[in-house]
């Protein structure tokens, strides 16, 4: 299966939830937000979304500072 993560193909060796992808991918999943197919997903709903060949996803992270 390849999806399109931020702009990256990666090749996943099967579906997967949302929330694993941001489990591998990201340190601190409280301060992302996740894009799937142009639609953002709150996180809530994370458990639920599965991933599916060809979704282009952004998992964006916010940084604090001044």
């Amino acid at each position: 299966m390849k999806i399109t993560l931020n702009g990256t193909i990666k090749e996943l060796p099967q579906s997967v939830l949302l929330t694993d992808l941001v489990s591998q991918y990201c340190k601190n999943p409280k301060h992302i937000i996740a894009e799937v197919n142009g639609e953002i997903i709150k996180s809530s709903n994370w458990t639920q979304k599965t991933v599916a060949d060809g979704d282009t996803i952004e998992l964006v992270g916010f940084v604090g500072g001044g």
